[in-house]
């Protein structure tokens, strides 16, 4: 059976949980289609995200490889079209370091776009009522790191890969007025679906779409 790897998470920045790990760790084992999906967590860490990354690419050979991560801010499931070779962090990550203006990969491509069909991800999203959208920046924390990470690592070969930022759960939203979030339920079944999708479309839609957020 083929194996989908799908990656999460742990919390950072003072928050007890982290969405996208609950929902990766929601799915873990479950078949989708001919495929198998097997989740693992990333420490939110510069450069020791891109190990642990690395070490579950070699143990799981995957078919396809989706990367999640929590977005404050944003209220929909948002498909990330590009990684830029850029860490540059507003806040220290896990381990107290906080780089700027330092390069994910020396000497590498200045960016790498995702390899999955995020249009058709987007519009079967869309139609199946999940509120979800075309993003054209991964930021430059963690987040952009691992995009970026696992676009390099796997350049040039026929795994597709790419990432999709989800946002906050309601309870990290309570205690902030106006914060939009989304239910966990809701964001599993969207990214269950994401992947059905990104499994069995071989050729994007070309429509547009996407936003700067």
């Amino acid at each position: 059976m083929k194996t989908i790897l799908l990656t999460g998470f742990e919390p950072f920045g003072g928050e007890s949980i982290n969405p996208s790990w609950e929902v990766a760790r929601a799915l873990d084992g479950e078949q989708i289609g001919d495929a198998r999906v097997v989740a693992r967590c990333l420490p939110c860490v510069f450069g020791a995200a891109l190990s642990s990354l690395k070490q579950s690419l070699r143990e799981h050979p995957p078919a396809l490889v989706l990367a999640l991560g929590q977005a404050g801010g944003r209220s929909d499931l948002s498909l990330e079209r590009v990684a830029i070779n850029i860490d540059d962090a507003r806040i220290a990550d896990n381990a107290g370091r906080q780089p700027i203006d330092e390069p994910v990969v020396e000497g590498a491509a200045a960016a790498y776009f995702s390899t999955l069909p995020i249009k058709a991800m987007m519009a079967g999203l869309r139609e199946a009522g999940f509120p979800a959208g075309i993003s054209q920046t991964a930021g430059t924390f963690v987040c952009n790191h691992v995009f970026y990470g696992l676009q390099h690592f796997l350049r040039g070969g026929p795994v597709r890969s790419g990432f999709m930022h989800i946002p906050l759960l309601p309870e990290q939203a309570a205690h902030l007025p106006g914060q939009a979030s989304m239910a966990l339920k809701t964001m599993v079944d969207g990214v269950r679906l994401a992947l059905a999708l990104a499994m069995r479309v071989d050729v994007d839609v070309r429509q547009s779409g996407g936003s700067i957020s």
